[in-house]
């Protein structure tokens, strides 16, 4: 009798135990991405490229700019893709993509520099808190979308 109830509790027990919700990983929703050693690097390293690619396409080497700017999407995904991103790398996604547009304008590829302009539009909208850089940046985006709609309805 004494080996039944001692089976009935190892029993009891396990099926409690099973029934003990999952534990969950709390070190890795509590990591900001942002606030890590690589993060900074990237945005650091996106920023460079950016420069870079600036003065190529301002010294006329447009080909080599553009390399950089493909090369360098990777890196602004990577940085933009974490739950938080900082403004650095917001300014630094931003860059990138707002020498692209100026690229795709010069080259007449009106349609796709207001693709690459608007979404720089949607980064600096919906930003939060809002600076004065912030808004200096939408502001700069909306001339540049304007200025495409203009030489659309050539």
């Amino acid at each position: 009798m004494l080996e039944l109830v001692r089976l009935v509790v190892i029993l009891a027990a396990a099926l409690l135990a099973g029934c003990a919700p999952t534990p969950t990983p709390k070190a890795a929703s509590q990591i900001d991405p942002a606030s890590e050693a690589w993060y900074g690097e990237t945005v650091e390293r996106l920023a460079a490229m950016n420069r870079q690619a600036q003065s190529l396409f301002e010294r006329g080497k447009a080909d080599e700019a553009a390399a950089i700017i493909t090369a360098a999407e990777p890196l602004m995904k990577r940085v933009v893709s974490v739950p938080r991103p900082n403004v650095a790398a917001m300014e630094a996604a931003s860059d990138r993509d707002d020498l692209y547009g100026r690229m795709l304008l010069a080259n007449r590829n009106y349609g796709w520099a207001r693709i690459m302009f608007q979404t720089n539009l949607a980064r600096w909208k919906s930003w939060k808190p809002q600076t004065g850089e912030t808004a200096r940046r939408l502001k700069l985006t909306e001339a540049a979308i304007a200025e495409c709609d203009r030489r659309l309805e050539e």
